[in-house]
């Protein structure tokens, strides 16, 4: 038999990563420990919610919770590019850095200073990887066009195109692209010719598209996944819930 591939996935959930996020490298580093094989990160980097990345710290004296988030270069941006190519303005990362004494350790604010990526999945990513979360584990992300090309055909999802000037993540839906407004309101965007490497699934069907590339064993979910997975969707795949953690929306600043 193969070693178990051990996978969990999450889009960009902060500059400091969610409790949760921090609970599921958890729990698959205790799954390792348990079964072997290696661990894979999914980060679907395609996503294109800017409050995914919203990050709440506590404030070290008072205790009082702080949110914080990328600026980002213009509202077009902000709304429908992926957050691979939400880009950040040159003076947010100092600006940031100012505050943060006030929230996390010394080392952290000079982990975040260090942090160099001129868009927030890589920022995300890069400061995850400074606090050794990454440390021997794979990362496989959603806008790798490498990914796209190897993934599973999927009708049911998002396509990366241009307009005004950006590129967007627009849904796909009955053959017409558009971009949701909110509500019931949509801007239908013009039809044009796209390939496997501007796709990337929707919530219903990352499962399928995500394995079809990963082929894991086993799968870290936590407790909104477990709402929303069609886990007929890979019979193959042994689903493990990740393990309980206090505050799981506020960021992980610990060690």
């Amino acid at each position: 038999m193969s070693a178990p591939v051990i996978c969990f996935g999450q889009q960009p959930c902060g500059f400091f990563p969610r409790r949760f996020l921090y609970a599921k490298f958890t729990t698959a580093r205790r799954l390792q420990a348990e079964i072997g094989g290696e661990i894979v990160f999914f980060l679907h980097d395609s996503d294109h919610d800017c409050r995914e990345t919203q990050t709440t710290l506590r404030h070290l004296h008072t205790g009082e919770p702080q949110t914080f988030n990328f600026t980002f270069v213009n509202k077009l941006q902000r709304k429908f590019s992926p957050l691979f190519l939400k880009r950040i303005p040159a003076d947010w990362p100092a600006h940031t850095a100012r505050q943060l004494p006030n929230y996390v350790a010394p080392r952290w604010v000079d982990a975040f200073k260090r942090i160099t990526a001129t868009n927030v999945a890589d920022f995300c990513l890069g400061m995850y990887r400074a606090m050794g979360l990454l440390e021997g584990i794979r990362v496989v992300r959603s806008g790798d066009p490498a990914v796209r090309r190897a993934a599973c055909a999927v009708t049911d999802c998002f396509v990366d195109v241009p307009h005004e000037g950006e590129i967007v993540r627009a849904r796909f839906i009955n053959g017409t692209l558009k971009l949701h407004e909110g509500g019931d309101r949509y801007v239908e965007l013009p039809a044009t010719v796209f390939t496997k490497e501007q796709i990337s699934p929707t919530r219903d069907s990352r499962l399928r598209w995500m394995q079809s590339v990963i082929h894991c064993t086993h799968y870290v979910c936590g407790a909104g996944e477990q709402a929303y997975l069609n886990q007929a969707d890979a019979p193959e795949i042994t689903f493990v819930p990740r393990d309980p953690i206090d505050r799981p929306d506020e960021a992980w600043t610990e060690n």
